[in-house]
């Protein structure tokens, strides 16, 4: 591979830019170290590097990634997404077994407006007959 591979994820407000380089596995995110951004929440941690595990390429690649928007479960998702998609890129043969796993799909659920006259997107205020 030559130079830097970058690719986008989204899952829900939340934007990942990722950038792929080889590297010895080291994955910064905003300018942090992933367990420090995630707060060592090891779920969002493990979530964010499945696609690399999946691949066996862990120790491969260096990662930055800027994102933004959402919270801290769809920013987990969108790095993930867009790990998957660079790796694609990068080595086509790998799409099959992402895929099985479900790590190229991107989420499409987005929160539903509110509407007005409503407390919520679909609650009602309490019906009163008299």
């Amino acid at each position: 591979m030559a130079g830097i591979l970058l690719k986008t994820g989204r899952r829900k407000r939340a934007t990942a830019r990722v950038k792929l380089t080889e590297g010895q596995g080291k994955i910064m995110v905003n300018g942090k170290e992933l367990s420090d951004f995630f707060g060592g929440r090891d779920d969002l941690i493990h979530k964010t590097e499945s696609p690399l595990r999946v691949t066996d390429s862990m120790a491969k690649f260096n990662i930055k990634v800027k994102v933004e928007g959402g919270g801290i479960r769809g920013q987990a998702d969108s790095i993930s997404l867009g790990i998957a998609r660079a790796l694609v890129e990068l080595n086509p043969e790998v799409k099959p077994t992402l895929r099985k796993e479900g790590l190229l799909t991107r989420d499409p659920r987005e929160v539903e407006r509110k509407k007005y006259g409503h407390p919520k997107a679909r609650k009602r205020f309490q019906f009163s007959k008299r």
